[in-house]
């Protein structure tokens, strides 16, 4: 077809592959219409309504209105402008289409009941904002009233969970226990109590006795170990482990046996609490870190080295 070609709707429905009642809609709608009509009224159309209608077609494909398709027929809007306002429309379904997936292997997993599903399905279709400000809410109102470490809650805000685009299902169901934890009233008081403990500078009997060098030597033990990924129930934790007790039973004058391992597992015990380490854990997962280095709690890896060996 050249640019002195007439042709009917006929023709243009087949060299385009769209119904006839279809471009006699576009037609009549104004966004392609005839370029003149035969002596007996049959609607003829040329080469510059053929490539009119193609791209219609192609932008109608990709999801864009009949109104913003006028604009950009009519040269009002650029391709440019539209283009990057409908993929950041798609990104959105996209996300949104991601998240559903999520949520279906999660239950596809088993063991969720119907309100569990409802609620995987609320708490992920919330915007990245709206998540963040649900966590910003629990953080507010789980310090903002008490005599808290400003740096404990610097790291729990720095720690802000923050679930991807593309989750794994382990991500999903992290999510949901983290957002039921975070609005559980006895969790924010275990939360409150320990960062007042901080601020107030407390600590553990051990902590004061052993002296901040050894404190300080066993932490970065510790550290390493984890961002090593040593599993406190291995044979790689056994070396660090003795190590330490044998460091802390010269200290405090005792046998580094079986008996002392327990006595500094029960001590490290009073600042452990399960349902805090669990927060953290749960953070973890969400954001796909495997170690996040100066916020690893690291007695609960102690504790279940001293309490292993112990047991070995």
């Amino acid at each position: 077809m050249d640019a002195t070609t007439l042709c009917s709707i006929g023709e243009l429905s087949r060299r385009t592959g769209l119904p006839v009642r279809t471009i006699r809609f576009y037609s009549d709608a104004g966004l392609v219409a005839p370029t003149t009509r035969s002596p007996v009224g049959y609607r003829l159309y040329d080469l510059d309504a053929l490539l009119r209608l193609e791209l219609l077609r192609t932008l109608r494909e990709l999801g864009m209105d009949l109104a913003t398709i006028q604009r950009v027929l009519d040269r009002e809007l650029s391709m440019a402008e539209v283009a990057a306002a409908h993929a950041d429309a798609m990104d959105v379904q996209i996300r949104v289409l991601q998240l559903r997936r999520s949520v279906l292997r999660v239950v596809a997993r088993g063991g969720s009941d119907p309100e569990e599903i409802k609620l995987m399905h609320r708490l992920t279709q919330l915007s990245g904002e709206e998540r963040r400000r649900f966590i910003d809410d629990f953080i507010d109102g789980t310090f903002g009233t008490v005599d808290t470490d400003p740096a404990a809650v610097a790291m729990v805000r720095a720690a802000t969970p923050d679930l991807p685009d593309d989750p794994s299902s382990e991500q999903v169901a992290a999510w949901v226990e983290l957002a039921e934890l975070v609005g559980d009233e006895d969790f924010r008081a275990r939360m409150r109590r320990m960062a007042m403990r901080q601020a107030a500078g407390h600590k553990l009997d051990i902590e004061s006795e052993a002296g901040e060098e050894l404190m300080e030597f066993t932490r970065q033990k510790v550290t390493e170990a984890m961002e090593s990924s040593v599993d406190p129930l291995s044979n790689g934790a056994v070396p660090v482990i003795d190590d330490l007790v044998h460091r802390f039973a010269e200290v405090f004058a005792r046998t580094p046996d079986t008996e002392f391992r327990d006595w500094m597992a029960r001590q490290f015990e009073e600042a452990h609490d399960p349902r805090v380490d669990r927060y953290w854990q749960l953070v973890w997962i969400v954001n796909g870190w495997q170690v996040v280095p100066n916020l690893i709690p690291v007695y609960p890896w102690l504790i279940q080295a001293l309490r292993n060996d112990r047991d070995a």
